[in-house]
């Protein structure tokens, strides 16, 4: 099969698993706390700082729209092949039964195993820091506040949040986009003609689109088994505190990190906190909840080890 075959069919698979698994940590309480909106409305949001994001990356980094993060990830000699596109299949039947796997794990790692360390240490990193972060802030913080919102999470809301939900929600996009993107365009060539541009531009808003109009899909049970995520006000929250996380770890260096890792730490962190003074919450049931999440997502750690060791070794066994 010609390489640019592998190159087309492998971004395809990457970025509609990577949209339907990786999205919902940024959109998820967008898409649970405006559920009564038309899909295509929150779409259409989405899809204008997506361009926005891919052009300014493509405009500034000389054609490379993932912000410098595929540096360390050189195209493979002979090109794309079909243990590249492996990965991704794994993670779409990952994500079909509902497990938040990495995808900066489970694609990149295949590409460069040697970066696997890198990339694991700043992902514990990213957990750690979201998840202290997240108790501190919701414990002593936003308190009082989000006591306010879970007795009131059934009365009408001022439409001044709907502003800043919104406002939240468009600054996390971006900077997961920043970070994500990589994990799909790293099937293209790093500096990108203006033609493969329009195409993974096309494919993705297209894919978005998909994942709007079924609401997230099964990945979404992550966010809505969380306390009050489907409160706009609790959902403003939650997208300014991860979007200023990912901010900080962009800026730290340009080695990809699991954005799954640092949201399954934020949402870990805030349900420990919440369990402390809200009876809507109790801690064994938050650990069971944690626990889960945390073990799904190892899951796709092994899983990437597995293949990145595997595919290479077959490729040889099978081609020479």
């Amino acid at each position: 099969m010609p390489v640019e075959i592998y190159m087309v069919v492998g971004f395809l698979l990457a970025a509609y698993a990577v949209v339907a698994n990786d999205s919902i940590q940024t959109l998820g309480t967008f898409l649970s706390s405006n559920s009564h909106r038309p899909w295509w409305v929150l779409w259409l949001f989405a899809s204008g700082i997506l361009c926005a994001v891919l052009a300014f990356g493509w405009f500034s980094y000389d054609g490379d729209v993932s912000y410098g993060r595929l540096v360390n990830f050189p195209v493979p000699e002979g090109g794309i092949s079909w243990i590249h596109v492996i990965p991704p299949v794994a993670l779409l039947i990952l994500t079909r039964v509902g497990v938040p796997v990495s995808t900066t794990f489970l694609v990149l790692t295949v590409f460069t195993i040697s970066n696997l360390q890198a990339m694991l240490m700043k992902s514990i990193l990213g957990y750690l820091v979201a998840f202290v972060a997240s108790i501190v802030l919701f414990r002593f913080v936003f308190n009082r506040a989000t006591e306010y919102f879970h007795r009131t999470r059934k009365q009408s809301i001022p439409g001044y949040w709907v502003l800043l939900q919104w406002s939240s929600t468009g600054f996390l996009w971006s900077q997961w986009l920043i970070q994500d993107l990589a994990n799909i365009f790293v099937y293209l060539p790093r500096q990108l003609s203006i033609q493969w541009l329009a195409f993974g531009v096309m494919a993705l808003i297209a894919m978005q689109g998909y994942i709007f109009y079924t609401f997230g899909g099964v990945i979404q049970k992550i966010v809505l088994s969380k306390t009050d995520t489907t409160d706009i006000r609790a959902a403003t929250i939650i997208d300014f505190i991860y979007g200023i996380v990912l901010l900080v770890f962009k800026e730290i260096s340009d080695i990809p990190m699991s954005t799954t890792w640092v949201f399954l730490g934020l949402l870990a962190g805030r349900e420990f906190a919440l369990s402390t003074y809200l009876a809507a919450t109790d801690f064994r049931r938050t650990l069971r909840v944690v626990s889960t999440d945390a073990l799904k997502a190892l899951s796709g750690l092994i899983v990437s080890v597995i293949l990145a060791l595997a595919l290479p070794y077959l490729n040889r066994l099978l081609f020479g």
